[in-house]
């Protein structure tokens, strides 16, 4: 087994560089960013396979040391729906080979997210002849079942099982992850291994309130702060609902990072219902942040919020405690595991405005005890460092290879 690794990460539907908080951007991107760099900082390779999408960017780009994104072109750089892509998928396979073929490349492992890419990695490991790991980080079965939003089409779910009977090794974020895909796909648990999602801790951080206010032109005002897509899966018009309940002295101001012109509908529905509860003076629609900006944002605010329906995770949480900021989330995706006692934040069972509200209310309240909780919030969410969630992903690649070596034939 080589010491050092090389890896095919594979994302055909989103690039690590695409704008966060756009209609396909989200934890996944930053998921892949910076487990790759992790795995480039300890000499490992990673080649990470994207679409084409934007005209600027060139075929390669060097993310970090030892890898590499690499955009292949298929169909348009229009920007297109992620089910639409389906249709290219054999033209990606080829371009992905036709690349490692005229590169004299050769990889150990196969690291695919999405279930579009996971379909990629089920005609590659049959090529290579190398284990394929997944990591689906949304389920379409889970999303129909909680039934908000559009329906997501049998083909997905159709893909999606095909994944999970066809590769190695599947990484869910959750144990909630891992009970579905065994419920609605038929999953053997033995090929599942539950690993969260990390947090840039270097990079997440407490910036000082003043100073994140003086940076983003604000004032002294209470601030609530979303951050994610604007879909009807997030919980926003329940948590517009919950502002005009919030009792505080000093009504707070909601924030809302995230959103392009693909949620244009959505955006237009919430400025609506803000206008019918006549709050619309306390709802800020900020639009898609980049990253590194995110930090001002969090150190800014006095509380996040996370009205979700469904998360995978919920990376958003472990960046707002990273900087110091507590939280009010329901209670999904890894939330159980992040969220311990008050001084972190408040776990609530469903996203009733009532329920959002009174939580609200109370982390409000509590805001002058902030600063002595800023240890204890970074504390709370250091495990999941990416350097920890990289050991252990590295441990499950080499157990793959190891399995391949004793059995050959796999």
């Amino acid at each position: 087994m080589p010491e050092q690794l090389k890896i095919a990460m594979l994302s055909v539907h989103s690039c690590p560089l695409g704008k966060l908080g756009n209609r396909d951007t989200g934890g996944m991107n930053v998921y892949i960013k910076e487990l790759s760099c992790e795995l480039g900082r300890r000499g490992h390779h990673v080649d990470i396979y994207t679409r084409a999408h934007d005209p600027e960017h060139q075929q390669v780009i060097e993310l970090d040391n030892n890898v590499r994104l690499i955009h292949l072109g298929i169909g348009s750089d229009d920007d297109i729906p992620k089910l639409a892509i389906y249709a290219y998928l054999q033209g990606f396979i080829c371009g992905v080979e036709n690349f490692r073929k005229s590169r004299g490349l050769n990889y150990d492992l196969l690291h695919s997210h999405y279930w579009l890419s996971g379909l990629i990695g089920k005609q590659l490991k049959l090529w290579w002849r190398v284990p394929h790991l997944c990591m689906f980080h949304t389920l379409g079965a889970t999303k129909n079942n909680i039934g908000i939003g559009e329906d997501e089409p049998e083909l997905r779910i159709e893909g999606e099982r095909q994944v999970v009977q066809d590769c190695d090794l599947i990484i869910a974020s959750t144990e909630t992850e891992k009970r579905e895909l065994i419920q609605h796909y038929g999953a053997s648990p033995d090929k599942i291994d539950v690993i969260p999602c990390g947090v840039n801790m270097e990079l997440f951080r407490p910036l000082g309130k003043d100073y994140a206010r003086q940076q983003l032109g604000l004032d002294h005002e209470s601030l609530v702060l979303f951050v994610g897509r604007v879909e009807p899966l997030k919980g926003l018009r329940q948590m517009l609902k919950a502002l005009p309940l919030i009792a505080s002295q000093n009504p707070p101001r909601l924030m809302i990072v995230g959103g392009d012109e693909h949620n244009k509908d959505e955006m237009a529905i919430l400025q609506q219902l803000s206008g019918e509860l006549n709050i619309e003076d306390r709802v800020t629609f900020v639009g898609s942040v980049s990253q590194d900006k995110l930090p001002l944002f969090y150190s800014a605010a006095d509380i996040c919020v996370i009205p979700s329906y469904y998360e995978s995770f919920g990376m958003v949480a472990l960046e707002s405690l990273a900087c110091g900021t507590p939280i009010v989330s329901t209670d999904v995706g890894g939330m159980r595991d992040v969220v311990r006692h008050a001084e972190i934040g408040y776990l609530i069972p469903d996203n009733s405005p009532q329920q959002l509200a009174s939580r609200t209310s109370e982390s409000l309240s509590r805001n002058g005890e902030g600063r002595q909780h800023f240890k204890v919030r970074r504390e709370a969410v250091a495990k999941f460092a990416w350097p920890h969630i990289a050991d252990r992903v590295l441990q499950e690649y080499r157990n793959l290879l190891q399995e391949r070596l004793i059995t050959p034939n796999l």
